[in-house]
């Protein structure tokens, strides 16, 4: 992955992966070679996203794919526009036998992903593992991140555990299998339909701030040799396809490449703040980006928001009233210790789209005004957010939902006019 020096490897067993020529005549242990691509054939060295990975069999053998019911987890095109602020709670407990795949609740999103331009916004809730069944989505790559139940994903290079306060990562087209280690499993899911996530430069920052390439781990190689039906279900244009396979498709035996699944804990991101006035921008929290051919703009930016030291003299400590070009969806992972937070309750989502405005309520208001600047270490759990370059558009099950919120710009009403008349 750009941004993480070297290519990666590993196997299974000693001596599966060839030594020099990735495709040798006869492969190590009757392996087949197999590469994929996550990016164009041609694209810059930085750019460039590939895997060799050497199999039990050719993932080409299968029959045909057939489109199947896509339940709640649908495409964005027939997504409406809404400028108002809205927020949703959690999802409720999933009904029985729901997996990750079939537990998937779509939000919205903006973009293509034919034209691969822009991302979407997921819920997943879920009571039980996928047997004999994989995913994968050629739309994009996804990002996993857990509020509920920790996660054994098995994927084509192996095994991620994430728990909640993780977030893991599943390139563009890629196929796994999530496995719950709790009884239920819930969560949120950034899908890219852009240039593959990358860390953010750091330009004056230097080498050590925000995410660490170091705190991202891959997987050691794992295999299935399994001749068994295992179902195939791929997201491709918005909708879902299936196919029946004779084998298990995760049977990669070792692997090298950079178009690879990887997870990081949120808690090891390196926040920087300010130690004189005023306040950094959101953006000093981005853990990764989806770049754009402009430089500076991105597709849309995953940015997490972990505990800090506040110490800035003669400053409203909150938040500032703000207006962005871009879009922002908040996620709630973990609230603070005082139970208390403006954005909700784990699960919990909420969205100010392009220019609407938004900041502290009136009582965080009347706090911050009137508290003494000592310094400070504050505390609000662990949230995230999906910036996005463009307006996120609704689903019609995110509109009509009796969890979105009938109110929700009740919570800016209230403030005392303070300039003298």
């Amino acid at each position: 992955m750009h941004g993480f020096g070297n290519l990666h490897s590993s196997e299974a067993l000693p001596g599966a992966l060839p030594v020099g020529n990735s495709m040798p005549q006869r492969p190590p242990f009757g392996l087949y070679a197999e590469m994929i691509h996550g990016s164009s054939f041609t694209d810059s060295r930085d750019n460039t996203r590939y895997s060799w990975m050497h199999r039990i069999r050719p993932s080409a053998q299968h029959r045909p794919f057939t489109r199947i019911d896509t339940g709640t987890f649908c495409g964005i095109a027939d997504a409406q526009s809404e400028m108002n602020r809205t927020s949703w709670t959690p999802l409720p407990a999933p009904a029985a036998d729901t997996d990750f795949v079939s537990g998937m609740w779509t939000l919205g999103g903006n973009g293509d992903p034919a034209e691969r331009t822009g991302m979407a916004v997921h819920f997943y809730t879920a009571n039980t593992s996928m047997q004999d069944k994989v995913f994968s989505d050629s739309d994009g790559e996804l990002l996993i991140t857990p509020h509920e139940g920790e996660l054994l994903v098995r994927t084509e290079f192996g095994l991620l555990h994430v728990k909640p306060g993780d977030v893991a990562l599943i390139p563009r087209g890629v196929r796994f299998r999530v496995e719950l280690l709790d009884a239920v499993a819930r969560g949120y899911v950034a899908e890219n339909f852009g240039r593959p996530m990358v860390l953010p430069e750091l330009g004056p920052l230097g080498t050590t701030a925000l995410a660490n390439p170091k705190d991202f781990r891959v997987p050691v190689a794992a295999y299935e040799d399994i001749e068994r039906p295992v179902e195939v279900v791929v997201k491709y244009g918005g909708e879902l396809w299936s196919s029946v396979y004779d084998h298990s498709p995760l049977d990669v035996v070792a692997w090298h490449g950079n178009h690879v699944p990887y997870v990081y804990d949120l808690h090891a991101f390196q926040t920087v703040g300010t130690l004189s006035y005023g306040h950094t921008d959101p953006s000093a929290y981005t853990v990764l980006t989806s770049p754009t051919d402009t430089p500076g703009v991105a597709n849309f930016d995953f940015c997490s928001v972990v505990g800090r030291w506040e110490v800035a003299m003669d400053t409203f400590r909150l938040p500032y009233y703000h207006r962005n070009i871009g879009s922002e969806f908040v996620g709630i992972l973990k609230t603070p210790p005082t139970g208390a937070t403006m954005f909700g309750e784990p699960g919990a989502g909420m969205l100010h789209n392009m220019l609407a405005s938004h900041g502290s309520s009136p009582e965080g208001d009347a706090f911050a005004t009137n508290a003494e600047l000592a310094p400070q270490w504050l505390d609000l759990g662990l949230i995230i957010f999906f910036d996005a370059r463009l307006p996120l558009k609704l689903t019609r099950q995110a509109l009509e939902t009796p969890r979105r919120s009938q109110d929700f710009d009740a919570m800016w009403q209230g403030f005392e006019r303070r300039f003298p008349r």
